[in-house]
């Protein structure tokens, strides 16, 4: 039997897109075409789901593919979300591999409450949120698509990554698409705990507890 041929880098995260977006919309994290997801490939072109997609169904051959200048290399024309993706990529530099942008229920109704800190919207619940996000930050509602996303997130100067968009739904930017879709797993089921904990007084980490974790494993947290 020959060899199985060595498929490309650019073919290979076509299909991590698509594994790991199916994955994602099964379990109902996000639904309908709702979502979308990004990654930059070593030489600087970018992989995004298209407009209109369902990540429950992407062809790998149709995801979009962006070169550095923001023209359309292949595929399809991308999520109308760029100025948001761009922002990350921009601003958090070489910490930034990959972007997941969904619309999951709980992260989104957390959004809205009104008692949540804009600074930092995820109660400390458990030490994993903040190992693997950091400080949340509420942006206000705009239109999905509207440039002023992309400007709001270029305001925060790289300094998180994470934000929660008031109305609409949770962004994570990390280091390769797996630590990002872990990362946006993590928000979602905080959101969760943080919801099914309200109105009642739960134990959470205390100052010394978070100041210990940001220490140990090297956490933004300012």
């Amino acid at each position: 039997m020959g060899m199985m041929p060595v498929l490309s880098e650019e073919a290979q995260k076509r299909e991590q897109i698509c594994v790991m977006a199916r994955s994602l919309f099964d379990r109902g994290l996000t639904g309908g075409s709702s979502g979308n997801i990004s990654l930059r490939l070593s030489n600087g072109d970018l992989l995004v789901t298209p407009t209109g997609s369902s990540l429950g169904n992407l062809d790998p051959a149709k995801i979009s593919l962006i070169d550095r200048t923001g023209r359309l290399l292949s595929g399809d024309a991308p999520t109308k979300e760029m100025p948001l993706h761009s922002a990350f990529y921009d601003t958090r530099g070489e910490k930034c591999g990959a972007i997941v942008h969904l619309h999951s229920c709980h992260s989104v109704a957390l959004s809205m409450l009104p008692e949540i800190d804009p600074d930092n919207v995820l109660p400390p619940l458990t030490p994993y949120s903040i190992m693997r996000l950091g400080k949340v930050k509420l942006l206000p509602y705009f239109r999905p698509g509207d440039a002023a996303i992309g400007a709001a997130i270029r305001g925060l100067h790289g300094k998180r990554s994470a934000v929660l968009l008031e109305n609409h739904g949770p962004v994570v930017a990390a280091k390769d698409l797996e630590a990002a879709v872990y990362a946006m797993e993590e928000l979602e089921d905080t959101a969760r705990l943080a919801l099914l904990t309200r109105g009642m007084v739960p134990n959470q980490l205390s100052e010394n507890q978070i100041k210990e974790l940001v220490d140990h494993f090297a956490i933004e947290w300012d």
